[in-house]
């Protein structure tokens, strides 16, 4: 199902998190959050743009212009000029929190968590932000939102609150894209109380359906069945793997964000590679992020 991973940029992020593949200009985006990093790879060029603020995830609007998920809200940033506007404030008044997972979703919005930058339980939250309707509270009451991800159907989305380790699932509306019920258990980690480093971070959904668990402190990218079934799992050589996101002409590379930060004292081996972003080659594809609809 997948190769050897590579490395495919050897920079150490202290909290490598938000990879995804830009469709139009074919090229990888990911971010160091608490160093306020947005970084790239053209070929042998390494990019990177620095903000005043910490940085997690974004979306692309078009070939020269991004949706930043930042500490204070969302942003459209120009990739060649640098410039940037505010599209929407979130929890800009609260120096105490910042942005965390974030993924665009099929309808042309755009899914953002919040934390505590402690790490504390219960401060984060997690919204909805669509360019014609605003913002909305998807769940209050969090610690570390994580996993967003939807299916192609358009029948559902995907989150977890790593903590819990549980990815959850909710039914959306297919013409809207807004929740619709309760979120219902996807996958209970916690079930395995021999495996407690099988936190669920980052995720995203493959061609088939299929959920692929970036899971910190496993050293593992983990793939699910839409039951949420283990199928299989990419071993990485450093644990805190945080996002995955399908990539590459075909889109069959899977890439791979990871962290230095909070390296156990045990697992003195994965210092070398902690931080630094991986490829890995699958059978099986991904599917192009979707546009924001601005």
């Amino acid at each position: 199902m997948a190769g050897v991973p590579t490395i495919f940029d050897d920079r150490q992020c202290e909290l490598g998190e938000g990879v995804f593949w830009h469709p139009e200009r074919e090229q990888l985006f990911w971010f160091d959050i608490v160093n306020s990093k947005l970084l790239s790879r053209v070929g042998d060029q390494t990019l990177n743009w620095q903000f005043d603020r910490n940085v997690s995830a974004a979306g692309w609007i078009d070939r020269d212009h991004l949706l930043i998920a930042s500490e204070t809200g969302l942003s459209r940033f120009n990739l060649e000029t640098g410039a940037e506007r505010m599209l929407c404030e979130i929890e800009a008044d609260n120096p105490l929190t910042r942005s965390n997972d974030g993924r665009a979703d099929p309808w042309g919005g755009f899914w953002m968590g919040t934390m505590d930058k402690t790490g504390e339980s219960g401060k984060g939250t997690l919204y909805r932000w669509h360019p014609n309707d605003g913002l909305r509270v998807i769940q209050r009451d969090m610690s570390t939102p994580n996993a967003i991800c939807f299916d192609h159907s358009r029948s559902c989305a995907y989150y977890a609150d790593t903590k819990t380790r549980i990815i959850w699932r909710v039914r959306v509306n297919p013409k809207t894209g807004w929740p619709q019920g309760e979120k219902e258990v996807f996958m209970d980690l916690s079930a395995t109380p021999d495996r407690p480093e099988h936190k669920p971070d980052g995720a995203v959904i493959d061609s088939e359906g299929c959920l692929w668990s970036a899971q910190w402190g496993s050293a593992r990218v983990a793939r699910y069945s839409p039951d949420g079934v283990f199928l299989s799992a990419v071993d990485l050589p450093t644990g805190h793997a945080s996002c995955p996101a399908f990539g590459g002409a075909d889109m069959r590379t899977l890439f791979v964000t990871t962290a230095m930060q909070k390296l156990p004292d045990d697992r003195p081996d994965w210092a070398g590679t902690a931080g630094q972003t991986f490829s890995v080659p699958v059978a099986v594809a991904g599917r192009a992020e979707p546009q924001i609809a601005l």
